[in-house]
């Protein structure tokens, strides 16, 4: 290629801690910057510049991506009691993620990367299945409390009208513990729409599965926001397009989804989402496999890596020591956000070099190199392991072949 892709807007750069860091400029130089005239606003989102900046800076980073509507985002550290040690922070700063989600108040869909040579662990499974995952509330904005002696818990609501309601949770004999979780009504209505709204570009059936006999104000709520929107707005489109739409519990979801061929978008709370995700992928082949993007009811959208930041890696690399990382889900974070901006500004070089990037990175795979976790997982008869730069290497050499 004689001369670099122009971009005419900018997208949002998150970049993000440990391993998953150094990944994330390696990609940049060896397989963007040497194609694209990157064009990216850039906020530092690893732990020390959250910390000095009282985490300000993953705030304006949110805003950031309402403003040019395409962001990437590079895995983070959400710190621990350990983590505040090691980098003596100011405090145990909340999830970058969570922060993010609340204020784009968004759905995060996830869906593995299928490439030939590595077979889910559920030999059912041909279709990948997409995790359609509310990114408001519930945990992520909880409030918790420890009791050390006995003590009455109460909820109380007091509405602005001066009224007060309040409720018995639990008479304690003794130290024990609370949580107090909230979600909003405008909030689950945006990730319903948004959940319709895939599921028809998709051309997918949507599954939505919580535990509304159980939780039965909470769950269903969810369950009866998604039936009326179905009902009111979706349910002839859906018969237009030959797919379906319904809702079970949480369990029987699970028992259904081990036994089906995939193909569908699953639709799960925050924290139900969070952690299906994590056994889809697995089952699919890899976290490192596995593509996130945060979609907003304006129509914002975060890309990102479902998966952490690999400090055992990192650790390894700080002592000079070679890694074997697999880089695929960051690419193609990097991609889908590229091909989001040439989408947006009637950019055809742009979207067409993101595909090409994907499709070299498949290749390499499907050629029988890859990073010590894909060999582990792989039924290609020839395979052979690499570190991460020559891995990157070889989808250079795939993609400039492409090109």
């Amino acid at each position: 290629m004689s001369e670099k892709i122009k971009m005419a807007n900018p997208i949002v750069e998150l970049d993000g801690d440990e391993m998953t860091r150094i990944i994330w400029q390696m990609i940049k130089e060896m397989l963007i910057e040497p194609f694209v005239d990157l064009n990216t606003e850039y906020y530092d989102l690893g732990l020390k510049n959250r910390d000095l900046t009282d985490d300000q800076v993953t705030i304006d980073a949110a805003y950031a991506i309402k403003k040019h509507k395409v962001g990437v985002k590079c895995a983070t550290i959400t710190p621990n009691a350990q983590r505040v040690e090691e980098y003596s922070l100011k405090k145990m700063w909340k999830s970058p993620n969570g922060t993010i989600r609340a204020i784009l108040d968004g759905t995060v869909f996830r869906t593995p990367i299928l490439v030939k040579g590595i077979k889910p662990l559920v030999k059912s499974w041909t279709k990948p299945i997409t995790i359609a995952r509310h990114a408001y509330g519930d945990v992520y904005k909880d409030v918790e409390y420890r009791l050390e002696k006995a003590a009455k818990a109460e909820l109380v609501v007091t509405y602005k009208d001066g009224d007060v309601e309040r409720q018995t949770i639990h008479e304690f004999d003794g130290p024990g513990i609370l949580i107090g979780m909230h979600n909003l009504d405008k909030s689950i209505k945006s990730f319903a729409k948004a959940c319709f709204n895939y599921a028809l570009s998709q051309k997918q059936d949507l599954w939505f599965a919580t535990k509304d006999t159980i939780s039965k104000i909470y769950d269903h709520t969810f369950k009866d926001i998604f039936n009326d929107m179905y009902e009111n707005e979706y349910k002839d489109k859906f018969n237009e397009a030959g797919i379906e739409y319904f809702y079970t519990l949480i369990d029987d979801a699970v028992a259904r989804v081990i036994r089906s061929q995939g193909g569908m978008i699953w639709a799960l709370k925050n924290y139900d989402g969070d952690v299906m995700s994590d056994m889809v992928a697995t089952a699919f082949g890899s976290l490192a496999m596995m593509t996130s993007v945060l979609v907003s009811p304006e129509g914002d959208f975060e890309y990102e890596a479902a998966h952490g930041t690999v400090t055992r890696h990192y650790y390894k690399y700080l002592k000079g020591e070679e890694t074997s990382t697999n880089p695929i889900a960051t690419i193609f974070a990097w991609t889908g956000a590229l091909k989001k901006r040439g989408q947006l500004d009637n950019n055809k070089s742009l979207v067409k070099f993101a595909e090409k990037l994907e499709e070299a990175s498949l290749k390499t795979i499907e050629g029988g190199i890859m990073t010590k976790d894909l060999v582990a997982i792989s039924d290609l008869p020839n395979k052979k392991s690499v570190n991460t730069k020559e891995f990157l290497n070889e989808i250079k050499n795939n993609l400039e072949k492409l090109i």
